[in-house]
């Protein structure tokens, strides 16, 4: 594998990054007219059947092993379900911004995870202090509503972080899967997210009731299409030439993309917290990755 970090692989993080940030703009229009639950049907459902076809138009082959499939349910649950319907329920409560940076902390969880739950990622000073930064940046941004009392936004920022921790234990996870094709992970993964989502979208939220707009459609598809499917393809391509340290630049630019669609098309306006609890966490990550640090020393 060629580590290596050309132009094209730069611009390929950059737009992942965009679309990815823009995921969280789509939830923010469709939440306007649907509920969350459905928006996740809608998102996993449409994308599985787009990487399916995918899967099939690259002459891939999908596992015919039930207990592969079994797998790829409870991955499924960890890094679709559960986390896309927290963050679709948060974000009625608190901006699409704010989503995008505590959904950032992610790495943060998965440096403790990794420490207790596997034995080749111990906890290093470096990743020591980048949890510390990260815990700092996050009790800046939830620590100053706190002071107002436990209410509706402060569960909304909670059930994001809930998130964000699931996708750490979704990362641990999904590594039974290293020996098959990462397109037909992610293929199954999105399979197994919509026969989950299927009865309880329906039981729940009965969703024939609801009456989205053209607008609303058009963020389904967003969100779906271009945040999911496309989304995957791309990362997986980024993760196959670059490795996993490098698809780690992701998560830094996810949320200025966020947080530009959010102020130039939606109109939030961030406080100096969000920006000042983004800039410990982006701290933390720098402290997680490790790179930027190496080339300081040399």
């Amino acid at each position: 594998m060629n580590n290596v970090m050309g132009a094209r692989l730069w611009c390929l993080i950059v737009i992942l990054s965009i679309i990815w940030g823009a995921s969280f703009f789509f939830v923010e229009i469709a939440v306007e007219k649907m509920t969350p639950l459905t928006i996740v049907l809608c998102r996993v459902g449409f994308a599985a059947f787009l990487l399916m076809g995918f899967v099939r138009l690259t002459g891939r082959k999908m596992p015919k092993n039930f207990g592969i499939w079994g797998a790829f349910l409870a991955l499924g649950a960890l890094n679709n379900v559960i986390p896309f319907s927290l963050i679709t329920w948060g974000q009625n409560h608190i901006d699409s911004s704010l989503a995008a940076i505590l959904n950032a902390t992610a790495p943060v969880f998965s440096v403790i995870l990794a420490h207790f739950l596997t034995k080749d990622e111990p906890l290093t000073r470096n990743r020591l202090a980048g949890v510390l930064f990260g815990w700092g940046g996050v009790a800046l941004l939830i620590g100053i509503d706190a002071l107002n009392g436990v209410g509706m936004k402060i569960a909304g920022q909670v059930a994001v972080l809930g998130a964000a921790l699931l996708y750490a234990f979704a990362a641990i996870f999904g590594r039974r899967f290293k020996d098959i094709d990462p397109v037909v992970v992610s293929a199954g993964m999105l399979t197994g997210s919509t026969m989950i989502m299927i009865p309880l979208s329906f039981i729940i939220e009965q969703p024939f009731s609801l009456s989205p707009t053209a607008v609303t459609w058009a963020a389904l598809f967003g969100l779906s299409a271009i945040s999911t499917s496309l989304a995957y393809i791309i990362y997986f391509y980024v993760l196959s030439k670059a490795g996993a340290t490098n698809i780690l630049l992701v998560t830094f630019l996810i949320p200025v993309s966020a947080i530009f669609l959010g102020m130039v098309v939606l109109g939030e306006t961030p406080g100096w917290n969000a920006f000042a609890g983004m800039g410990l966490i982006f701290i933390g990550l720098v402290f997680i990755d490790g790179r930027l640090l190496k080339r300081f020393k040399k």
